[in-house]
Formats: C-alpha cells, sequence, structure tokens
C-alpha cells in the first residue's frame, strides 16, 4: 500500500479541455519539444557566426521529413499497433513515432537545406546535437500522457501507476510499472548537460559531438530496451530496438573516434603541402640583382 501511495500517477486521458477545444497532449508534448530544439540549436548556431534563418529553414524541412520518417519506422516495425481504420497509418496522436525513422530522415533533410545554403553541415550538426537530446527528453512525456511504453512491472516508490485497461494481459494483477518514459527523459537531459559541458571545455572537431549525441542516447536507450513490455518484433534474447541501439552506438563510437581523434590528424599529416625546393647558385658565379 505505502508503494502504491508514494507511485507516480497517470493522466485519465492524453486530451487536455481547454473550453470548446480538446487539445490532445501527445501532439503538444511534440510542440514544446519542437520549440525547445529550435530555442537551443539557434543560439548555439548564431554563436557560431550562424543566422537564425537557417536554423528556422531547417526547422521546418527536417521536423516535417522527422515526423514522417518516425510515423514510417513506427508502420514498418508495428504494423500490429496502427489503428485498424483508414487514418490508423496518420494517427500520430495515439503514439507511435519512431525515433529511429524521425532522426534519420530529418537529419538527411535537413543536411540537404544547410548544404544548399553554403554553409557547413558538419558545423550544423553538432549545433543542434544537444537540441535533438532536450527535444527528445521532452517528447517523451507524451508516452506518459497516453499510457503508453512503460517498463516491467515494480514496487519502487518511483512505480508508475497505469490503468487496467493500458496493462498487458499478463499483468492485469500489477498496478504500478517501470516508468521508462522517464528514464530515457532524464538519461537526456543529463546528456544535454554533457554535450553543453564538453563543447565547452573540449576542442569538438565537428561532427564528432553529433557522434556523442548518438553514442550517448544509443546507450540508454539499449539499457531501457530491457524493461519495456510493450509488444516488439524481436530477435534472439533482445528486442529489435535493442538490437538496433546497439549496432547504432558501435557506429557512432567508431565515427567519434574517427573523427575527433584518428581521422582528421593523420589525413593532414599526410596531406600537408611539401615546402617548395630551395634554389641554389653553382659556385662560382655571382648573381645579379640586389
Amino acid at each position: 500500500m505505502s508503494a502504491l501511495v508514494a507511485s507516480i500517477p497517470s493522466p485519465s486521458g492524453g486530451e487536455l479541455e481547454l473550453g470548446p477545444i480538446s487539445v490532445h497532449a501527445y501532439g503538444l508534448m511534440l510542440l514544446l519539444a519542437i520549440a525547445a530544439c529550435i530555442w537551443l540549436t539557434g543560439v548555439r548556431w548564431v554563436r557560431r557566426g550562424g543566422d537564425w534563418d537557417l536554423v528556422f529553414r531547417v526547422a521546418v524541412w527536417g521536423v516535417a521529413a522527422g515526423i514522417v520518417g518516425a510515423r514510417l519506422y513506427h508502420v514498418i516495425t508495428s504494423w500490429n499497433e496502427v489503428p485498424d481504420e483508414w487514418w490508423g497509418v496518420f494517427a500520430v496522436w495515439k503514439g507511435g513515432l519512431g525515433v529511429w525513422g524521425g532522426i534519420g530522415l530529418g537529419v538527411v533533410v535537413g543536411a540537404i537545406v544547410v548544404h544548399r545554403s553554403g554553409e557547413s553541415v558538419t558545423r550544423f550538426m553538432d549545433a543542434v546535437a544537444p537540441g535533438l537530446l532536450l527535444a527528445q527528453a521532452i517528447g517523451r512525456w507524451g508516452n506518459w500522457w497516453n499510457q503508453e511504453l512503460f517498463g516491467k512491472p515494480t514496487d519502487r516508490p518511483w512505480g508508475l501507476e497505469i490503468d487496467a485497461v493500458n496493462r498487458p494481459a499478463q499483468y492485469l494483477d500489477s498496478p504500478t510499472f517501470h516508468p521508462t518514459f522517464l528514464y530515457e527523459s532524464l538519461w537526456s537531459l543529463v546528456g544535454v548537460g554533457v554535450l553543453l559541458l564538453l563543447d565547452r571545455l573540449v576542442r569538438i572537431r565537428p561532427p564528432a559531438l553529433f557522434a556523442l549525441y548518438v553514442a550517448w542516447y544509443t546507450a540508454g536507450r539499449f539499457v531501457i530496451e530491457q524493461f519495456r513490455v510493450d509488444p516488439a518484433h524481436e530477435i534472439g534474447p533482445w528486442r529489435l530496438n535493442a538490437w538496433v541501439s546497439l549496432v547504432i552506438f558501435v557506429l557512432a563510437v567508431a565515427a567519434f573516434l574517427w573523427v575527433q581523434w584518428l581521422g582528421p590528424r593523420r589525413r593532414r599529416s599526410h596531406d600537408a603541402p611539401k615546402p617548395p625546393p630551395r634554389m641554389s647558385v653553382p659556385k662560382g658565379r655571382v648573381r645579379s640583382g640586389s
């Protein structure tokens, strides 16, 4: 009983009633996440000599592409969770956005916009990295509103209360579950601080900070996936997203090591221009002129 009193409550519904208007809380969390990302990225980009106009243009195209990519990833990997209606594929307000597809397609489209503007894509990637992690920290609270993507049952004081209608069949008698949305949100917030601190104290070679962002997120996501009980494809002992996290983590660490320490310095040492040959004067002859 004491654990239940100390537990984290869940909203009774995923909508906010503002007079005659109903606002989907999941969508509101996404809007707040996008706004936070734009703000932090804009501040960092302007400090690097850039301008807000490019940040807004990247946001417009990158966010649109990110939402499409995130929904496509979810639909492809979790088709059984899509509402069985003609509009089911588009029902993002009911949840179902895969972070891998969102970040992937959003980054590609954003990079195209930056490249066409004549600015450095790698410098912009480092500028946006903490903002993306901040957006993920905020966006995860949409899962809290929808009572979804929680973890295994727990009697810890921070257990999350889940209504019986939203519990998996095998856990109908369990009132509280691991709040994996909160774990991921806190992990992402700590990551924002780490990235900002490292960027301030260490000379980072673009896009090494972006690689660190990816490595940080995937490391936490791999662990958090071990707690989750929502339906998911499994390959061997792990869920699909755990495998994806592991693979991307390894690639991100390799990219960071190459960019920060291995690749650039070696290229500069091998590609440095050789000094021109010195002119010599034959012995016994005097150069004319002064």
